[in-house]
């Protein structure tokens, strides 16, 4: 006869166990091999749900299973505290924010301890802890010094229902990732980390992740982006200005019959005629309304109107006009489009419907097209473009680019679809970005001894369409640390996946006050030996974390090129069947 499982006396009384005995809490030193089993931190949105119970399973199964096997075994776990929804929750309920997610964090450990998961819970990290955002400061210094964080004006993608602005890969489908609202383009003076410097590493580094799934390596190779082309410049006619333009297809150069610019082109005013200003200044408020999906869309016919001026062609000494279009978009490439209707289906449409002309410099031998009805975007041999009339449209690409080099009109360029990572959020509940501002001085930044910057407790949570910070009657005005006048703290807070791009590293040496992670520990312990989390992170937390191993790496503060060995997203583990 089976004796009967009681799981409210067996459970708690094994669980009173293993936290008496410390069983779970992982030394430092010992005899036994490392193994570091992680599951991605949870946000403390109030309850567990059954997607973290998924998750955190299969990372404690690991972690058991190699424990029994004779590894001494990191498995930590600690909260992703930070973020809007905390603060949306504040200013709804009219809570603290911060008295909210405590509530929270207490009542989530509660249920992770009841379900028995075997973490070291001497090792708990929670992001909107001073003793955490502190050094999540001192990192974003040390990106400042070495140049790989900076402030420029920017079109940011604006929600404004959450009254912030979204980094690219926090807009999906033309709409906020948090509340699901529609994005719209606006010019602010941001901070941004330099994520661009490491695009040829990152892609690179791919291969080295040989226990990562090929989808995932697959999305971050796509959204890097990377592409062989050239810049190639056109001066305007009307005026001592020029514009210039990136394209893989240079050896399309010769069928150029008009040039593009984005509608939030940086010189449109300048190349915009005042007979022509009323209907550009009307088209580029219309687009500002548009997503960037729906720009792109190829199911959308693209609109556009002239600006009035021309440019010439430095290849046929041609002269073209100048149009803007929503299909150009200021973030890629140089905001300009070289249009080549005849071999571009996207060309072709717009050329057709306002009437404009095109030109064959690309055909088929055996099959010639007078591209009437489509765009011939095929291989084939060069026509109607002088010298390198015979020549394969391959071949021409670097004989015609290394002609604009010669001549001093362009550039053999490679270009990525990655864009610097945008980190200010015009938010309360995040870790405050650590720079003044002094009218004599510049940008100074916070002196290192100084952190952490706290967070103002005087806000008003009740504001809309601005961060809390800026009502606090305390926390603006300072003094700059190079000549001692009055100084203007920086009120914009740093996105979350800031925090969490470094948190795995944290857990090395949790309790470390006077650094992030001592660098024996941290090596030590990582890379991650597996690494647990939903494929919906594959591009955001997974290539900013590389991006902050990468950066760490060679500011000397770890000794390692990627933060996770082996990856698992809910979904790969499948039953054969």
């Amino acid at each position: 006869m089976k004796e009967a499982y009681f799981p409210q006396e067996i459970e708690k009384k094994w669980q009173k166990i293993w936290e008496e005995k410390g069983v779970f809490r992982t030394p430092d030193t010992s005899d036994k091999p490392k193994y570091y089993a992680l599951s991605m931190f949870p946000y403390p949105s109030g309850k567990l749900h059954m997607g973290h119970v998924r998750n955190y399973t299969i990372t404690d199964v690991i972690a058991r299973f190699k424990k029994m096997n004779g590894y001494n075994v990191l498995h930590p776990m600690g909260w992703d505290s930070f973020g809007l929804p905390a603060e949306n929750a504040a200013m709804k309920h009219g809570a603290n924010p911060e008295t909210w997610t405590d509530e929270n964090i207490a009542y989530m450990t509660k249920q992770l301890k009841m379900l028995g998961l075997s973490y070291d819970w001497d090792r708990e990290v929670t992001t909107c802890k001073p003793d955490y955002y502190k050094w999540t400061q001192w990192l974003f210094l040390q990106l400042y010094k070495k140049g790989l964080a900076y402030k420029k004006e920017a079109a940011v993608n604006w929600c404004e229902e959450c009254g912030t602005v979204l980094a690219n890969e926090q807009v999906i489908e033309g709409k906020c990732w948090r509340c699901d609202h529609v994005v719209e383009k606006k010019y602010l003076s941001q901070w941004f980390l330099k994520i661009t410097d490491y695009a040829e590493v990152l892609l690179e580094d791919l291969d080295k992740l040989t226990g990562w799934g090929e989808n995932v390596k697959t999305m971050q190779a796509n959204w890097i982006g990377k592409s062989q082309g050239a810049i190639l410049k056109f001066k305007v006619v009307e005026n001592d200005l020029e514009v210039p333009v990136y394209t893989t297809r240079p050896d399309t150069v010769h069928g150029i019959t008009y040039l593009v610019v984005a509608p939030e082109y940086k010189d449109i005013e300048k190349l915009t005629t005042p007979e022509n200003k009323k209907a550009v200044v009307a088209y580029r408020a219309n687009a500002r309304k548009m997503t960037e999906i729906e720009r792109l869309s190829t199911d959308r016919i693209k609109t556009g109107v002239p600006l009035g001026t021309h440019c010439i062609n430095p290849f046929t000494g041609e002269k073209f006009p100048l149009w803007t279009a929503d299909y150009a978009l200021v973030e890629y490439g140089t905001g300009a489009v070289m249009a080549v209707p005849a071999h571009d289906t996207r060309d072709f449409d717009f050329a057709k419907k306002y009437n404009l002309p095109l030109k064959v410099v690309i055909q088929n031998p055996e099959n010639p097209s007078d591209c009437r009805n489509d765009a011939y975007t095929e291989p084939g041999v060069l026509v109607n473009s002088n010298e390198f009339d015979g020549m394969s449209n391959e071949e021409a690409k670097k004989a015609i680019t290394q002609k604009a080099v010669d001549g001093g009109f362009g550039e053999f360029k490679t270009q990525y679809r990655l864009r610097d990572w945008l980190v200010s959020r015009q938010r309360y509940w995040g870790a405050p970005i650590p720079v003044v501002y002094c009218d004599k001085c510049g940008i100074q930044p916070v002196p290192e001894d100084q952190l952490p910057v706290l967070l103002p407790k005087d806000v008003d949570f009740s504001v809309v369409g601005k961060s809390p910070i800026t009502t606090s009657k305390t926390f603006v005005n300072t003094t700059c640390p190079c000549c001692g006048g009055p100084a203007r703290r920086e009120t914009d807070t740093m996105d979350t996946f800031v925090c969490s791009s470094w948190y795995y590293l944290r857990y090395s040496d949790a309790k470390n006050d006077k650094m992030p992670f001592a660098k024996d520990k941290v090596n030590k312990w990582l890379p991650v030996d597996q690494y647990v989390g939903g494929i919906e992170h594959a591009i955001l937390h997974l290539l900013y974390s590389r991006f902050f191993t990468k950066a760490l790496r060679d500011m000397g503060l770890l000794d390692f090129d990627e933060p996770f060995k082996n990856l698992l997203t809910q979904g790969m583990v499948l039953k054969d069947g």
